[in-house]
């Protein structure tokens, strides 16, 4: 989550990233050149790392075309791309990087660039800002001569980078540099920190020559004053090693004056800003997708939330706030997912989903034709589906998926795309077996699947069957749905989920179709809709290697945390020494009572979670902040019907006799932090109403002349009994009651007007050395 600079809140970023191609990657001359480099890149939030790709063999001109999505869970300053050149037996090598900065990624948002790689400089990477203060005295020394003295406060840094993967051990030193001088000072050091509280002053002597203005009765500084330039330097204490460049800043002393205090934060930038000379690295062409919500405080949205959720209980649901929205933005499709965001957290996405489907169905004149269009209800439907059913899903597909992949067998039976050599009937087979494998996954899945998506699976198939009796349409949704059920497979499974003999379209698909034809596929088909199929395996959700602190040690220390390799399913989780080998630990996941993030200061680590059982708890620090994220998501997910959730937890670590947090004395003090609230029992989204709000917001005014227009065709048709025929625009608005239309809209405005003036409010932007 990154802070917006003009809000009281913050806000919330999120990144899609298409990684492309790399282009003549290397040095293009000299020793360094390699023609058969195996390279992967990496994603960077400033210096830590989020995702990689896989590695490339032998090739300058690696095309990579991975896609990556993610929100940005913290503050950052660039989004950076690094080419590393994989090490047989020396650590990977870099080749170059992209780096671009926060405030230009919306300049390269949404369109391929290439972007030349930069050499890869230990003094060019920073991140981080630090907090000074500066005034200029005015002194009377000993021997009655004039002198000033300059005052630098080093108060605070934030956001240092983390040194081999642990907080640094940071210093900063203060130089004035100036004509024939550079006097030089140093803070304390401190321990384990990204965000070291310095305090410390230092005060540099300023000799000056005062020069009468024959204009004026004042004096003025020396011109040799203003160009001295204070430079604060960042370093990381390395003990016995050599010491480590964090970044530097530099603030020129002629904007102070006389008992003026100069205070503001500084972006830490690179050593001499980074400028060097170097040999063509190649390029790499890069797609990246980045949004920006500035989110108000929450009581700024307290209208538009309410006027939104009141939509299922609108009479007639198309004069509902939520439906409008739908009818304004009609050709956007990203404009019905913050809705459906909105009315999942708050229980109301089922009720609203059955009333536009009423609306649907109204609108419908055959059963075979149900769900077909493009319309609000399909969109909710659809989005829905993609929210809740993530971890159905992964449970039911991803197993047997990855076995398909890794036995790598060839199924192409299309004549016109065969080989030389292969053998048809072998590829048919092994078609046949994979397509079989991923349609016993499916009908065999009933039990996991979400139970929101039951209800609404439930209460559609209810208003069908009273609209069309006999009819089968309903089941259409959940047995094709792509965002289900993406595989290779979806042939044969649409023919069986039509629960009908159909026909087939190539002739060298028939006997493959045959099979899903016949009465037993069918009649598994029809079970899995009943969903009644008990659970009867154990689904791997995540499996990766953490640094784990010795449950219930006292003191904190480096010797207590171990590099262990964490596996979760969705009935155990189990901590083991190496991959693959015997559980050191194992916690069932029913024990679970609450998962959450862990302050940085308790262990002086980043990315840290705590899963909190019937045991000491289990302390977790992950691998970057994205994978923490995904740890607590995950695990909530799997423990989220768990009868013994706790209400409140501590969010630091009992050491030394006392709470870090609260310093209550007792370790089985009642938490002193609420925790995050379950949402529903079948979301592992973790829903933010303010930010789905603020998107919602920014939709209705990006479509405010739209708006405009339906109110004028409300207007049209409470006077004129229906509206001109010349006004096309009023075709495409649904408008059952204008009345109660024109309403709704009326009160859409004026929040819209309310909201606007707050944004207005707040929009100061922060500059580069700003307070």
């Amino acid at each position: 989550m990154a802070t917006s600079t003009f809000s009281c809140e913050d806000g919330m970023e999120e990144d899609g990233v298409s990684e492309g191609e790399g282009k003549n990657l290397g040095p293009c001359s000299g020793p360094n050149r390699q023609r058969d480099l195996c390279t992967f890149c990496t994603i960077s939030l400033d210096q830590e790392e989020v995702f990689r790709t896989k590695v490339f063999d032998k090739s300058l001109s690696p095309f990579y075309g991975e896609d990556f999505y993610f929100e940005i869970p913290r503050p950052f300053q660039c989004l950076s791309f690094y080419v590393f050149a994989k090490g047989v037996f020396q650590r990977d090598l870099p080749v170059g990087k992209v780096s671009i900065r926060k405030e230009e990624l919306c300049k390269f948002s949404g369109k391929e660039h290439w972007f030349g790689l930069q050499p890869v400089d230990p003094n060019s990477e920073v991140q981080g800002k630090v907090h000074l203060e500066m005034r200029l005295n005015e002194l009377i020394i000993e021997n009655g001569s004039m002198c000033q003295q300059l005052l630098v406060r080093i108060i605070e840094c934030q956001g240092l980078p983390l040194i081999s993967g642990q907080n640094c051990d940071p210093y900063a030193t203060v130089s004035l540099v100036g004509p024939a001088r550079s006097d030089q000072k140093k803070t304390k050091v401190k321990k384990k920190t990204s965000d070291p509280q310095f305090e410390e002053t230092f005060n540099f002597e300023v000799n000056l020559i005062y020069i009468w203005g024959l204009m004026s009765s004042c004096f003025s500084l020396c011109l040799s004053v203003c160009v001295c330039v204070c430079r604060v330097d960042l370093w990381n204490n390395g003990n016995l090693a050599q010491d480590v460049f964090l970044g530097e800043t530099r603030v020129s002393v002629k904007i102070l004056r006389n008992d003026h205090i100069h205070r503001a934060w500084y972006l830490l930038q690179p050593k001499g800003n980074g400028k060097s000379k170097t040999d063509d690295l190649g390029s790499l062409r890069l797609n990246v997708t980045y949004t920006e919500d500035n989110v108000l405080p929450s009581a700024c949205y307290t209208p538009l939330r309410t006027l939104l959720l009141k939509s299922p209980d609108i009479k007639p649901i198309s004069a509902s706030a939520a439906h409008i929205l739908g009818d304004i933005c009609r050709e956007r499709y990203e404009a019905v997912l913050p809705v459906v965001r909105l009315l999942l957290h708050h229980s109301r996405l089922v009720p609203f989903v059955s009333a536009i489907t009423v609306l649907e169905l109204e609108n419908t004149q055959e059963a075979n034709t149900i769900f077909r269009g493009n319309s609000l209800a399909t969109r909710c439907i659809d989005d829905m589906m993609k929210i809740v059913g993530r971890s159905y899903l992964t449970v039911t597909l991803k197993p047997v998926l990855d076995e398909i992949c890794d036995s790598n067998k060839t199924c192409e039976i299309d004549p016109i795309k065969l080989k030389e050599g292969d053998n048809v009937e072998v590829n048919k087979e092994n078609l046949q077996g994979y397509v079989q494998k991923v349609f016993s996954s499916i009908t065999q899945s009933s039990s996991s699947c979400p139970p929101l998506m039951c209800d609404v699976f439930r209460s559609l198939r209810h208003m069908a069957s009273k609209r069309f009796p006999g009819e089968r349409g309903i089941t259409r949704i959940f047995v094709l749905s792509p965002h289900l059920h993406p595989t290779s497979s979806s042939a044969g499974l649409q023919s069986s989920g039509n629960l009908s003999k159909s026909s087939f379209k190539e002739s060298y698909m028939y006997d493959f179709f045959k099979s899903f034809q016949e009465d037993k596929c069918i009649e598994k088909v029809k079970k899995v809709i009943k969903l009644t199929v008990p659970i009867s395996r154990d689904y791997l959700f995540c499996f990766r290697e953490i640094q784990k602190r010795a449950q219930g040690r006292k003191r904190i220390g480096k010797r207590n945390f171990k590099k262990r390799w964490l596996r979760v399913t969705n009935r155990e989780l189990s901590y083991h020494k190496h991959r693959g080998k015997e559980a050191l630990c194992i916690i069932p996941v029913k024990n679970i009572r609450a998962v959450e993030k862990l302050y940085e200061s308790a262990f002086n680590r980043k990315n840290m979670f705590q899963v909190l059982h019937s045991e000491k708890p289990l302390y977790v620090q992950a691998g970057n902040c994205v994978e923490a994220s995904e740890w607590v998501e995950v695990l909530s997910q799997v423990s989220r019907c768990n009868p013994d959730r706790l209400g409140t937890f501590h969010p630091s670590a009992h050491v030394a006799g006392a709470w870090l947090c609260c310093r209550s004395l007792s370790d089985n003090q009642p938490g002193c932090k609420p925790c995050t609230p379950t949402l529903l029992a079948n979301l592992q989204l973790d829903i933010d109403c303010d930010r789905e709000t603020e998107r919602i917001f920014s939709l209705l005014t990006s479509s405010y002349s739209k708006l405009q227009k339906m109110e004028d065709a409300c207007a049209s048709i409470a006077v004129y009994q229906g509206p001109p025929r010349e006004q096309d625009d009023y075709s495409l608005f649904t408008i059952q009651d204008p009345k109660e239309t024109f309403h709704t809209v009326q009160q859409i405005t004026h929040i819209l007007e309310e909201l606007q003036r707050e944004h207005d409010t707040r929009s100061g932007t922060a500059q580069y050395g700003s307070q």
